[in-house]
């Protein structure tokens, strides 16, 4: 891959990142609920499904997804009944003073990066996205592992840093809420969101 191909990839990647979807969403609500330090770990299981997706698609199993409809809609619709499980939990989660912030902080590191990885692993769209954008950036003339290699590390890392942006953001919301009643409107704020993911998720089609 040569440093021009690369730095065209890399803009890619920007704009994939930033683009909100349910990983930023979910980023979002891990760093409302459980600040920062804590609910980053959500990111890292985003990265580790991004990490399998990339596999799969250089193993050529994506094709699977793109080619084979009940394999797409099995996944498809998992993902849509995760993201509803969210939004439910979203909604229901307990309010308190902000001064109070311990017992937010109950959620296991594990269970936030195993929450993150299903978002991400949920999405058939992803694979099947991943799949159409990779090739375009490969050199076929040399080795093709080396160079997705380099892609997943790239994306990767950028994605990292943005999901920081989105986790921190509302991390720094969530000192600015002092009522319960706030808190409650932002939890319902975020449950409609995680809902609003699995609507646009159903609608995907091959």
């Amino acid at each position: 891959m040569s440093y021009q191909m690369w730095f065209a990839y890399m803009l890619a990647c920007w704009v994939i990142s930033i683009s909100p979807g349910a990983g930023a969403i979910a980023s979002m609500s891990s760093g409302l609920n459980y600040g920062f330090k804590r609910g980053y770990w959500n990111a890292i299981g985003l990265q580790l499904a991004l990490l399998v997706q990339i596999g799969v698609v250089a193993a050529g199993a994506g094709v699977l997804f793109a080619t084979t409809p009940l394999a797409f809609l099995i996944v498809k619709w998992f993902g849509v009944g995760y993201l509803l499980y969210l939004a439910y939990l979203q909604w229901k989660a307990p309010v308190q003073s902000i001064e109070i912030q311990t017992d937010l902080k109950q959620k296991s590191v594990m269970k936030l990066v195993i929450s993150g990885f299903f978002v991400n692993m949920s999405n058939p769209k992803a694979i099947v996205f991943l799949l159409a954008v990779l090739p375009q950036f490969l050199d076929l003339s040399k080795p093709q592992w080396p160079q997705y290699l380099i892609m997943a590390c790239t994306m990767i890392a950028i994605d990292l840093i943005v999901m920081a942006g989105y986790t921190g953001l509302a991390a720094k919301v969530l000192r600015l809420l002092k009522s319960p009643r706030q808190q409650k409107v932002m939890n319902r704020t975020f449950a409609g969101l995680f809902a609003g993911a699995a609507f646009l998720l159903s609608l995907v089609h091959q």
